[in-house]
């Protein structure tokens, strides 16, 4: 039975796209800056497969002399603006050409707005790292209960509470209410960021919720409606607002989303079917925080599951492994890095060199192909021989 596997490490990024200066991050490389870095750091499957190929490719350098067992390639982002959810709607073929709105600060009307809908009174209202604002407003969200509002360089309204303060489900429907002002306002995801802990000892927990704008059609409903399954690994649900997702299986990080995309390949499928995983780790443990050392650790922990992942990949199978955008540790500030993205690629066909992909939407038409799917009026050229 066909099927394909399409798995997005979020935000390893392989250099500066061409428009980086735009956003500031000219001379940003996620992956290079990590070698360069971490003493130590190798990631041996990753780069036979082709992964560092596809960063000489994206700076212009010489490829590397020995044979890649998959295919590889660079793709360079379309939309307007370096997000999570520009990133994967790309993917899924359809770039968010007109950028979501950003701020540093909520306007006040906006917050009244939101705090006479959810019936909640809100502190903070300021760009800040997820885990400083813990430190800078946790006790007092603590002594008032009012949950903490906040947001980043990116499209989101982030809300964060004690989970024994506030209860979870108090806290999504929180979120639920205002992603209504959201879906007006062009703001791309209403986070929930519940923690847990003391004053000084602070910890968000893995039950984050992405509440998102639903996207315009993707190759997702596409394929779903044409009797292809699609599962979602990790977050890609919440990123599309279950919009063309079959099943899903949210995920605490990258090693339970290794072991399902391990339960599901084991399975027999009764239909095609298209398992799309996004590990998260690397981006919101590692890329935010700015720690090079973790998020090589977090490669090299991939890595490993990948050599055990290659031996199982057959004929009947596609298999894409790509990014969504850049979070560079070494660079400045703590936000995402616009930059190219890896591109590997296994086929029954002998691997090649895919060149610099004008859109990350190329993925979508390549699923199309390997599905046999109609793609008219979606972004993207196919890859697939």
């Amino acid at each position: 039975m066909k099927q394909a596997l399409l798995i997005v490490l979020d935000s390893v990024g392989i250099g500066y796209a061409p428009d980086a200066a735009s956003f500031g991050d000219t001379g940003a490389n996620t992956l290079r800056h990590i070698r360069e870095t971490v003493a130590g750091f190798c990631i041996p499957h990753l780069d036979a497969a082709g992964l560092r190929a596809s960063e000489c490719l994206s700076a212009g350098e010489a490829l590397p002399p020995d044979e890649t067992s998959l295919s590889f390639g660079a793709m360079t982002e379309l939309s307007a603006g370096k997000d999570t959810t520009a990133g994967h709607w790309e993917i899924a073929g359809s770039p968010v050409l007109e950028p979501f709105r950003t701020y540093q600060q909520f306007p006040e009307s906006l917050v009244a707005e939101m705090e006479s809908l959810t019936g909640v009174s809100f502190i903070g209202n300021y760009a800040e790292s997820g885990t400083l604002i813990l430190e800078q407003l946790g006790e007092q969200h603590c002594q008032t209960k009012h949950p903490i509002l906040y947001t980043s360089a990116d499209s989101v309204i982030q809300i964060a509470a004690h989970e024994e303060v506030i209860p979870l489900e108090s806290l999504y429907e929180i979120c639920r209410n205002c992603r209504k002002i959201a879906d007006r306002e062009r703001i791309g995801r209403v986070i929930a960021r519940p923690f847990t802990g003391e004053p000084g000892k602070f910890s968000r927990t893995p039950n984050r919720h992405d509440f998102s704008m639903l996207p315009p059609e993707t190759v997702l409903n596409r394929l779903s409606n044409s009797g292809i399954q699609t599962v979602g690994v990790g977050k890609i649900s919440d990123i599309f607002a279950g919009s063309g997702i079959d099943h899903s299986h949210p995920t605490e990080n990258n090693a339970e989303g290794c072991r399902f995309i391990d339960s599901l390949l084991a399975e027999a499928p009764a239909c095609p079917r298209l398992i799309f995983a996004n590990l998260v780790d690397f981006d919101m443990l590692f890329g935010h925080r700015r720690d090079p050392v973790g998020y090589a650790a977090a490669l090299q922990l991939f890595d490993e599951w990948l050599g055990t992942l290659l031996p199982k990949l057959d004929d009947e199978l596609l298999a894409i492994i790509t990014s969504d955008h850049g979070n560079d540790p070494t660079w400045l500030g703590s936000d995402h890095t616009r930059e190219r993205v890896p591109l590997l690629l296994h086929t029954p066909h002998k691997s090649r060199n895919l060149g610099i992909r004008e859109s990350y939407a190329d993925i979508s038409a390549s699923l199309s192909a390997w599905f046999d799917v109609d793609h008219s009026g979606l972004a993207g050229k196919s890859f697939i021989e």
